[in-house]
């Protein structure tokens, strides 16, 4: 039984976010439905891949399944409201996130998995479940969030390959 099971169906929204200088960011994988806010820790180089993850399968979705509502997954991101919301308080730091999609329903659903340490007590391992949240969200959403995503890692540094490193080419 995982320690957290939190399901989001649907959510009101779903965003990435950070909290600090360039530099020293601490990147934050968000969802609501209502009252409830769900905040996650996630690395860099996991917003940047879910962004990537979500365009594929966002533009595969559109070819595979057109949107049976008509409307286009395209969408303005500026025009939405992507800043994090209060209170900003982690549920777990995440391991692995996956995407599926439930056609019947035309929505994605993003699972986000705790990263979790065995503990080791006299030579036996604890194997402890990991938390689990599930956001299910519309293709508009999914789109923003792989668009604001995206934006959001590029913001940082000008070169983000020297990760806070000088580096030095010789000729």
């Amino acid at each position: 039984m995982p320690n957290t099971e939190i399901e989001l169906n649907p959510v009101d929204y779903v965003t990435i976010g950070t909290i600090g200088p360039k530099g020293q960011r601490t990147f934050h994988l968000q969802a609501g439905k209502g009252t409830q806010v769900v905040s996650l820790l996630i690395e860099k180089e996991q917003a940047w891949a879910l962004s990537e993850a979500v365009k594929e399968l966002l533009d595969d979705l559109d070819k595979r399944y057109p949107n049976p509502d008509g409307n286009p997954t395209e969408i303005d991101v500026k025009t939405l409201d992507m800043d994090l919301r209060e209170p900003i308080e982690p549920v777990f730091r995440v391991a692995q996130m996956g995407l599926g999609y439930d056609e019947d329903r035309n929505m994605v659903v993003l699972v986000a998995q705790e990263l979790v340490a065995a503990q080791e007590e006299e030579n036996e391992i604890d194997a402890v479940e990991p938390g689990v949240v599930r956001m299910w969200c519309s293709r508009q959403q999914m789109r923003a969030l792989s668009l604001h995503s995206l934006e959001t890692v590029q913001a940082g540094r000008a070169d983000p390959r020297q990760n806070g490193r000088v580096v030095y080419y010789w000729t």
